[in-house]
């Protein structure tokens, strides 16, 4: 039996994984995809202590240091757990199942979809919720990305770098990406900005050839060959719901100051929580972890004495 399994392998994962080494607490990391959305990112510049690196770099090293330190990961994905008398079962999508006396939920955000028509359709067929990972497959061709914050300026500055013009448009008084992105796509020059009041709907046969939206109450039309939305994300909690863990009104976990949820013995960090005033970033989820994984320790040393 573990003392402790940490579902997610993104920055809060490993972050606790690489406290709970520390702590020598005997431990598992499961996580379908090992460094989280972090790995989708282009470029990260606000990470304390290193100026400039890409996600998927960073999250090498994440990986890298948790092994060395003798941390374990399974790449794998939790289905289900069940609360036993004195400890949890945990149980994947490979028919695995381990016992442990305490879990960490790093669950991490998945992407917000628009529900607008054609969406679905044209999933993977011009339609991308990752600029990182499909911007090679757009080289050449016209694109949108649809979104006011910085994960969509980033994306179309990604994107100017493969696609011939890249349309960013966002929903009216949503635009908070920064000052500073603003300079830059100035001076790529491939990057059109724009606002719209609603999008009505993805058009193509085989693959994505359109888009339809509505701005100043006049419909117009974007030719273009890919999609890429990104409005943001919504808390991946379905287990942990199905646990008994109280969410708030907008489904994030709810913790206290030690990343407790109301459920004894199990934790949560990361993006998915109430902590750290909601403030998703890198540096916090990572935080958040070894707050958990100091909070696993003292309660199973406490129980020990």
């Amino acid at each position: 039996m573990y003392d402790l399994i940490i579902i997610g392998a993104g920055p809060a994962g490993l972050g606790a994984s690489i406290y709970a080494s520390r702590y020598k607490l005997n431990h598992v990391v499961i996580g379908g995809e090992i460094g989280g959305q972090v790995v989708e990112a282009w470029e990260i510049e606000n990470y304390a202590g290193i100026e400039s690196i890409s996600g998927k770099d960073l999250m090498d090293k994440f990986v890298k240091q948790t092994k060395d330190l003798g941390g374990v990961i399974m790449e794998d994905n939790v289905n289900k757990i069940t609360k036993e008398k004195d400890f949890f079962l945990v149980s994947t999508e490979s028919g695995k199942k381990h016992e442990t006396k305490s879990i960490i939920l790093a669950l991490g955000m998945k992407p917000r979809k628009m529900n607008i028509p054609g969406e679905d359709k044209f999933l993977g067929k011009g339609i991308s919720y990752c600029a990182t990972c499909d911007a090679m497959f757009f080289r050449g061709k016209d694109v949108a990305v649809i979104g006011g914050g910085d994960a969509a300026a980033t994306a179309a500055i990604h994107l100017a770098e493969f696609a011939n013009s890249v349309q960013l448009l966002y929903k009216e008084g949503t635009k908070t990406f920064e000052p500073a992105w603003d300079e830059q796509m100035a001076k790529i020059g491939k990057i059109a900005v724009s606002t719209f009041a609603n999008i009505t709907g993805i058009e193509g046969n085989e693959k994505v050839e359109g888009l339809d939206y509505e701005s100043d109450g006049v419909k117009k039309e974007l030719s273009i060959q890919g999609v890429f939305i990104e409005i943001g994300s919504t808390p991946g909690v379905i287990v942990a719901k199905e646990l008994g863990v109280k969410t708030d009104e907008q489904g994030y976990l709810i913790v206290d100051q030690a990343q407790s949820t109301n459920v004894e013995n199990v934790y949560a960090a990361g993006d998915a929580t109430t902590g750290s005033n909601k403030f998703r970033q890198i540096i916090t989820a990572v935080a958040e972890g070894a707050v958990a994984a100091g909070s696993v320790y003292k309660k199973l040393k406490l129980v020990k004495k």
